[in-house]
């Protein structure tokens, strides 16, 4: 028979399962490449023989026999099958699996359909063992075909739950698999079999899934358990032993991603960048001929979490200060590391960029009589990111700027920066709360005044404790206490209040994490004893959730208290942002918003006390950030960064995805990736960011802008 080109052949997987007294024969009818087939040749006791058509394999089949068929050209094309291939089913008393059918007898079969927040639950006892009722799995880009059938032992539903669907299934659930009325069938109607390559998880969840497919196809037959790398994993195992150098190696690969994954747009692209914001498309498909630019176009904002049925997840386009500001911060810290030059060329582009050239410190930002003069826009995309004045953001931004300028030599920005300080000051309550954000039409409503004399408390780290590291750090060069006053009273009302008294916004753990760093330089300014115990009070509450391999255990507070607690029920899964956890207990860390943050916060903790039991938790968390790095050759887009979440018992990628803007998989470059190769860079240097930025002279400017901004 003539046999097609790879790329217009339905490729169908068909393997019939016998026994011998050594191994089992497998026959297979696909491309060479599937990804079952490759696993299936690796496996002990199995032998895997390829065939090119269903009806060989099933020909090729004993009585009794066992057949899998499965479909490559998912999710484009379904198998095409034929009623005289049932037939042949039923006179040789076959037992089959099939994936992604065009007919089913006796079925309904619709046109495929494409989800975005179902995810795969376990639906029956099939599994018993391994997997229970309820248990969650994903299949990346998953899509299905419609049926009319009723029982199913795996099931695709919108689901909230950390790995088990806490609140059961919901009303409308879809059949995934399911086993075939008068057959001995089971079908499958998505794709099971592109497991490795669609980075389905968890990994053992997957394997057990398919050991109970095998068993069902062939009943008595010696169990297979399929084993396979993963093309995501993490750089070292969780008891690797770990090399010296190692850290100086992991600050290379972080560097690199952003280059890899075309986190630098280049000036070639502006046309297709603006065209996309226009068409409110904020995605972009990573490929490998996106040029790269040098930072004078600014960086991206993220990789997204979305995956796609090949593994692949796409650029999130936006361009945000903070994550322009902090992974000029990263380039600098590298340069140093790495004595590359060129780097500390990318960092000072991306600060020109953005203080210089873009209109960040224009229109509103640049003019005198406005109330939002001097602050720095959240982003530049579009107005709905340009409007909005986050505290956070500000804060973070001004601390990578200030480090980045010390890095490189670079006093250019220092005006600017001063008058950024003065301006958040100016724009903070009585109480020493500036609360959450405020956007440019508040400050043309209500002028600057108006928030400098706010009666507000707003406590709540997550928004205001860089802001008050912010103030200290600028008490302390310029020595007017209008930088210090209303911070301590913050910080103190926010102890006093310590933590039952916290609004937390995707988890209590990220608030505790974002509260070390102004108490480690508060230390900086007055090293009293009360100081240094609520500096401590918050180390060692945050150190209770540490981990022995490292990690820090993401936690809830009273939900009553949370402004983005887990999802309450299955409708609310992914309408809004999110923990990546469903309950206190599951053993994950996140990498955006807690993680990160506890890296620097106990990194200046140390060097502001010189404590050894803070040096080797943060050693422990070092060394388990060093492991759990993204090793993905295959998929440049995330080989070298790390994603949001990471569950450290199963040591695997894996979390609560309800996220609706900041998924489980996500890699964002300023708040992740910019901060732990900047903070690895400094182990590497041996100092802190108050000490790199101890001789910095943005001070001088000081006088003439309070003159003019206050005054």
């Amino acid at each position: 028979m003539k046999v097609l080109p790879f790329l217009s052949l339905i490729s169908i997987i068909c393997v019939s399962i016998s026994c011998s007294e050594n191994d089992q024969v497998i026959h297979v009818s696909s491309s060479s490449s599937n990804d079952l087939y490759q696993v299936l040749l690796k496996e002990k006791n199995v032998n895997a023989k390829r065939y090119d058509t269903p009806l060989s394999a099933v020909k090729q089949a004993k009585i009794g026999g066992g057949v899998l068929i499965l479909a490559d050209e998912y999710p484009r094309n379904t198998v095409s099958i034929s009623s005289e291939f049932f037939d042949l089913v039923l006179k040789k008393d076959l037992r089959i699996y099939m994936e992604y059918p065009s007919f089913l007898p006796g079925i309904e079969v619709g046109k495929p359909v494409s989800t975005t927040l179902e995810r795969a639950v376990i639906n029956s006892s099939l599994f018993e063992g391994k997997l229970d009722s309820l248990d969650i799995l994903s299949i990346n880009g998953l899509n299905y075909l419609p049926t009319n059938v009723s029982a199913s032992h795996i099931v695709a539903a919108k689901v909230a739950g950390f790995d088990k669907a806490v609140y059961g299934l919901p009303d409308k659930i879809t059949p995934l698999l399911f086993e075939l009325p008068d057959y001995p069938v089971m079908v499958a109607t998505t794709n099971l079999s592109q497991l490795v390559r669609g980075r389905y998880a968890p990994k053992e969840s997957w394997a057990a899934v398919w050991k109970e497919i095998f068993k069902y196809i062939s009943p008595g037959s010696k169990s297979i358990d399929l084993t396979w790398d993963p093309v995501v994993n993490t750089s070292y195992t969780k008891t690797e032993t770990m090399r010296a150098g190692q850290q100086k190696e992991s600050i290379k690969k972080g560097i690199e991603w952003f280059i890899n994954a075309k986190m630098l747009p280049d000036t070639s692209y502006d046309d297709l960048i603006n065209k996309m914001v226009k068409d409110e498309e904020f995605r972009m498909k990573w490929n490998g001929s996106i040029p790269i630019g040098d930072g004078s176009c600014g960086v991206f904002e993220c990789i997204s979490s979305q995956i796609d049925e090949h593994g692949n997840q796409p650029i999130g386009i936006v361009k945000r200060g903070d994550c322009i500001s902090e992974t000029a911060m990263a380039f600098a810290a590298a340069s140093k590391v790495l004595n590359q030059g060129e780097y500390a060329d990318v960092s000072k582009n991306l600060l020109d960029f953005y203080l210089i050239h873009s209109s960040a410190t224009k229109n509103e930002y640049g003019d005198e009589n406005h109330g939002a003069y001097g602050l720095i826009p959240w982003g530049i995309t579009n107005y709905a990111w340009y409007k909005a004045s986050y505290g956070d953001d500000n804060a973070r931004f001004l601390m990578s700027a200030l480090t980045a300028s010390a890095l490189t030599s670079t006093n250019r920005w220092d005006e600017t920066l001063m008058k950024s300080l003065v301006a958040l000051m100016r724009t903070t309550g009585k109480n020493g709360f500036r609360g959450s954000r405020i956007d440019l039409p508040d400050f043309k409503k209500n002028g600057w005044k108006f928030y400098r004399d706010r009666d507000i408390v707003n406590v709540a780290p997550h928004f205001e404790a860089y802001l008050w590291a912010c103030m200290l750090w600028a008490y302390d060069k310029t020595g007017d206490k209008f930088f210090l006053e209303r911070t301590e009273n913050a910080i103190r009302t926010t102890m006093d209040n310590y933590p039952e008294g916290w609004r937390w916004t995707n988890g209590l753990a990220q608030e505790k994490a974002r509260m070390i760093l102004p108490l480690s330089w508060l230390v900086r300014i007055d090293d009293s004893q009360e100081n240094r115990a609520m500096l401590l009070h918050v180390v060692d509450d945050l150190l209770l959730l540490q981990d022995s391999c490292g990690a820090i255990r993401e936690e809830l507070g009273e939900l009553k208290m949370g402004k983005y607690p887990p999802p309450q029920s299955n409708e609310a899964y992914g309408t809004n942002e999110a923990s990546l956890i469903g309950n206190n207990g599951d053993p994950v860390s996140d990498l955006l918003y807690t993680t990160n943050f506890a890296f620097l916060g106990l990194h200046e903790a140390y060097y502001a006390t010189k404590n050894p039991r803070i040096k080797a938790a943060h050693d422990k968390l070092a060394e388990f950030l060093l492991r759990i790095q993204v090793e993905a050759k295959s998929h440049p887009e995330i080989d070298g960064g790390w994603l949001r979440a990471f569950d450290y018992e199963r040591y695997e990628h894996w979390g609560s995805d309800a996220d609706h803007g900041w998924g489980a998989w996500c890699i964002e470059s300023g708040w992740t990736q910019g901060w732990i190769v900047s903070i690895l860079a400094m182990r590497e240097m041996d100092t802190s960011i108050w000490d790199l930025t101890k001789e910095s002279n943005v001070g001088r400017f000081y006088g003439p802008l309070k003159k003019k901004m206050i005054f």
